[in-house]
């Protein structure tokens, strides 16, 4: 086996392990947030980067606890195939699916 063979092997190797910790990662944290985010209202946006959804101004219990825990953890988060995080204000939150 060349170098270059056993480079790809262990490259692929490698991103099979991360696709598996990802796929743990999202399912262990759609058990333990407390929130929903189906229960919360989504307004579509086209951004400089494609299109993604903000959280409306109405604050629901659910979006409350979403906030609260995006926050808790640096304002960032992978669940259930979405990308979520917390702008600037930190009031304001997006999602975009991965």
């Amino acid at each position: 086996m060349s170098e270059i063979e056993f480079l790809v092997k262990l490259r692929d190797g490698l991103q099979m392990a991360v696709d598996a910790i990802s796929e743990y990662v999202e399912k262990k944290a759609s058990v333990d947030t407390p929130w929903n985010p189906n229960k919360v209202k989504w307004i579509p946006y086209e951004g400089t980067k494609g299109p993604y959804e903000k959280l409306s101004s109405e604050m629901s219990e659910d979006a409350k606890k979403m906030l609260a825990d995006l926050k808790e953890k640096g304002g960032k988060l992978m669940r259930d195939g979405f990308f979520y995080w917390v702008f600037s204000d930190m009031a304001t939150v997006g999602r975009k699916k991965r």
